[in-house]
C-alpha cells in the first residue's frame, strides 16, 4: 500500500444540490461535520512521524502488525449495503452523511495499511470474524446495522488507547488519528439511534437492548482474546480490557436508547 493511499480523500459530494431538503434533513449538522473534517484530518496526518523507525522488538511489532491486519480489513468496506438501506428513507443529506462517514472509515483502514507496509506486512484478504460481521450487517435492517456500528466502535475505544500508550511514534500517531474520528463517530450512532427508536415502545427498546449485548459481549470477548498480545503490549491485559469496553458501550447504549 503506498502513501497515496493513506492520504485518500473523501468522495466528492454536493450537499448544496437540495438546499430546501437539506434545512429540513436531521442530519444536516452532522453532513458539516464531516465535510469540516476534512482539513483537521490533513492536519492530522502530517503529523504522524512515517518515516522513522519502530523501537519495538520484533516479537512486540509482529504482534500489533498482526493485529492491526484485522483492523484494517475490517475498516475497509465501501458500506454498499448501509447505504443502500439508508436510501429507503429518501434523505439525499442523510445517504451523502454516510459516504462521508464511510470514507473515514477507508481512511482508517489506509492509515493501517501504511502501518503495516512499515512493518514489511501485507493486508489480510479475509478473516473469519469480518466475515461474520459483515454477515450479520448485512441480514438484518438499517437500525440493526447501525447498532452493530456502535458495538464495533464503543468495544473498540478501549484498544485504540492502548495502541496509543505504544513505545512506537507511528502507531502512537496513528492511534491518536483515529480516536479523534472513533470519539464522534460513536455520537453520531447515538444520534442515528435516537432518531430510529424515537416513539418505540418500552418492550421494543429491551429487546433491542438485550440482543446488542449478547453481541457486544460476543465482540469485546474475540477482540480481547484475538487481540492479547497487542493489548499486553499497550498497558492492559485482556480482562480488563474486556470490561472497560463494555463499560464504553454501556453509556452509549443507554443513551441511544433513552426514551
Amino acid at each position: 500500500m503506498s502513501q497515496q493511499t493513506a492520504t485518500t480523500t473523501m468522495p466528492d459530494v454536493d450537499l448544496d444540490a437540495d438546499v430546501p431538503r437539506r434545512l429540513s434533513s436531521p442530519f444536516t449538522e452532522w453532513a458539516e461535520y464531516f465535510e469540516k473534517n476534512l482539513e483537521r484530518h490533513a492536519r492530522l496526518d502530517a503529523t504522524i512521524p512515517w518515516q522513522s523507525t519502530t523501537p519495538l522488538s520484533a516479537f512486540d511489532a509482529a504482534a500489533i502488525a498482526r493485529s492491526l491486519q484485522r483492523f484494517e480489513l475490517g475498516e475497509r468496506g465501501e458500506g454498499t449495503s448501509l447505504r443502500a438501506k439508508a436510501r429507503l428513507l429518501d434523505d439525499p443529506v442523510y445517504d451523502a452523511t454516510l459516504s462521508l462517514f464511510v470514507a473515514e472509515e477507508q481512511k482508517h483502514s489506509a492509515l493501517f495499511g501504511r502501518a503495516l507496509e512499515r512493518f514489511g506486512v501485507h493486508p489480510l484478504g479475509a478473516h473469519w470474524s469480518d466475515a461474520a460481521f459483515v454477515r450479520l450487517r448485512r441480514l438484518l435492517g438499517l437500525r440493526t446495522e447501525i447498532m452493530l456500528f456502535l458495538i464495533a466502535e464503543t468495544v473498540a475505544l478501549e484498544y485504540f488507547f492502548a495502541l496509543e500508550r505504544s513505545d512506537d511514534p507511528v502507531i502512537r500517531g496513528v492511534a491518536r488519528r483515529v480516536l479523534t474520528d472513533e470519539v464522534e463517530h460513536i455520537r453520531f450512532q447515538v444520534a442515528q439511534l435516537q432518531l430510529f427508536f424515537a416513539g418505540a415502545t418500552t418492550g421494543a427498546r429491551m429487546l433491542a437492548a438485550a440482543a446488542s449485548w449478547i453481541v457486544a459481549v460476543g465482540a469485546a470477548t474475540v477482540i480481547a482474546l484475538d487481540h492479547g498480545p497487542a493489548l499486553r503490549i499497550g498497558g492492559i491485559g485482556p480482562v480488563r480490557f474486556w470490561g472497560k469496553g463494555l463499560r464504553h458501550f454501556r453509556r452509549a447504549l443507554r443513551s441511544a436508547l433513552a426514551p
